[in-house]
């Protein structure tokens, strides 16, 4: 059974830092987001930790697990969004004290990813794959990133549909800021293995592959016992996105998760647009997708609204979707079923 929180208008926001903070250097961006966020009425509650950064991490592992701790534990929070990802959240898992959390949205996504899908695994406490923290400073957001609050006002037994973006931006440039955040200049299109059109459902899981599949084999990554226990052995649906990977490197990653048994009873995998997928000797990513579909018999649908080239969907892990890629466009429905 999953359990979905749910976001109030005028809520209370909690912003710390399990991965990286912003330093001296990005603090200008995080007062932003803050700002902008309480003047769409949320009340945001900031640790220490998002405006320290030493050593690839906001602060020590203990340090950061403590107050993303007491974030989790606090009745008056009901939302956790990191100001972004980072390198080394893995190190606070052993720290965290799970079964005290509260039933509240975690949203963010990158080094993130891991924290979410370990915190669902382990509680059935549905969590956001979205938008960071920093990424919402602008003083209006896209149409795709601006459905995070839309969805996390979602209650259970209801629905939620998402569509595909028009563009997508195709570099960073945090020095360039302007009022939508994004430079959105490419144009969208959600591609099948084939190039046909492609239905799949399943309740969904996923993240940044450089970093979930550090947790195949450890007790934060039991995808069996959760397909079991938590929503009787319904097929999952994965989205993936990657951030480093060489193609060499993907591909390993995705034979790894399929020998820790990932893909079991698999309904089909989303990947996101990727900033990376260097090609090794002339296997690209299409070829990965390509082996990876013909190996498991599944629909595989890639360069969708997901991950480091933005804007990109929120995905709820846990939830049951559909998703539907045809003709270069995409459709997602979410439903918040227990």
């Amino acid at each position: 059974m999953i359990r979905y929180p749910l976001l109030h208008e005028g809520a209370v926001i909690g912003v710390t830092a399990p991965s990286s903070g912003t330093g001296e250097e990005w603090r200008p961006l995080l007062d932003s987001a803050i700002r902008r966020m309480e003047q769409r009425g949320f009340q945001v509650v900031c640790g220490e930790t998002p405006w320290t950064q030493h050593k690839a991490k906001s602060a020590p592992a203990r340090v950061r697990a403590a107050e993303l701790n007491a974030m989790m534990t606090d009745d008056a929070i009901e939302a956790v969004i990191p100001p972004w990802g980072g390198e080394l959240l893995i190190e606070i898992l052993e720290e965290l004290e799970w079964n005290r959390f509260g039933c509240k949205w975690m949203l963010g996504y990158s080094d993130i990813s891991l924290l979410l899908l370990a915190f669902t695994l382990r509680t059935g406490i549905a969590t956001a794959h979205g938008t960071n923290l920093i990424d919402l400073r602008g003083n209006y957001s896209d149409p795709v990133t601006d459905r995070w609050f839309s969805v996390l006002h979602t209650r259970e037994g209801e629905s939620v549909l998402q569509h595909s973006s028009e563009r997508y931006q195709k570099e960073w440039n945090h020095a360039s800021p302007s009022p939508c955040v994004f430079h959105l200049t490419e144009k969208t299109e959600w591609k099948t293995v084939h190039g046909n059109p492609v239905a799949m459902e399943g309740r969904l899981l996923g993240g940044c592959i450089d970093v979930i599949r550090h947790l195949a084999g450890t007790p934060y990554g039991d995808v069996a016992g959760f397909q079991q226990d938590r929503i009787g052995a319904e097929p999952i649906l994965w989205y993936l996105e990657n951030c480093e990977l060489s193609t060499a490197d993907l591909r390993r990653s995705l034979v790894q998760m399929k020998l820790a048994g990932w893909f079991r009873h698999c309904s089909g995998i989303l990947f996101g647009r990727s900033p990376a997928n260097r090609p090794v000797e002339g296997y690209t990513a299409e070829d990965v997708y390509r082996d990876l579909h013909e190996e498991l018999q599944i629909p595989v649908v890639y360069d969708a609204d997901c991950g480091h080239v933005p804007p990109q969907l929120t995905f709820v892990n846990g939830a049951y979707a559909r998703i539907e890629a045809r003709d270069g466009r995409g459709i997602v429905e979410q439903v918040f079923r227990p």
